[in-house]
């Protein structure tokens, strides 16, 4: 999971996209990966542990890809009106890495 550069504590994606979706072109970035991880790199956070702010090339990027599958992946997962995530950005990419792990050693006990 992705941790605050300074802090060193777990951030969750959701509120990561959440400070994202201030961007005026957010919808258009949900439809390119490459603009989509080109402006969360460039973008600057804010931990909300420790208030300090960093710059998005210092996430995990791998983890942002799957990130942005998830988003597109569930219709509705984005509520713009209240500017908030209705999915559990961080539980289901935990379960997806778990379960690519296990696909992983079920495949290689063969």
């Amino acid at each position: 999971m992705s941790r605050c550069p300074i802090c060193g504590r777990t951030i969750k994606w959701e509120d990561l996209i959440e400070q994202m979706l201030i961007l005026d072109n957010f919808r258009e970035l949900l439809k390119d990966k490459s603009a989509f991880l080109s402006a969360l790199e460039g973008f600057t956070f804010k931990c909300p542990e420790c208030g300090e702010e960093f710059y998005g090339r210092n996430l995990n990027l791998r983890e942002a890809e799957k990130v942005f599958d998830l988003i597109n992946e569930f219709n509705g997962s984005i509520d713009y009106s209240n500017n908030r995530v209705r999915l559990k950005l961080t539980n289901l990419l935990a379960l997806d890495l778990m379960l690519e792990e296990w696909d992983k050693r079920v495949k290689g006990a063969r």
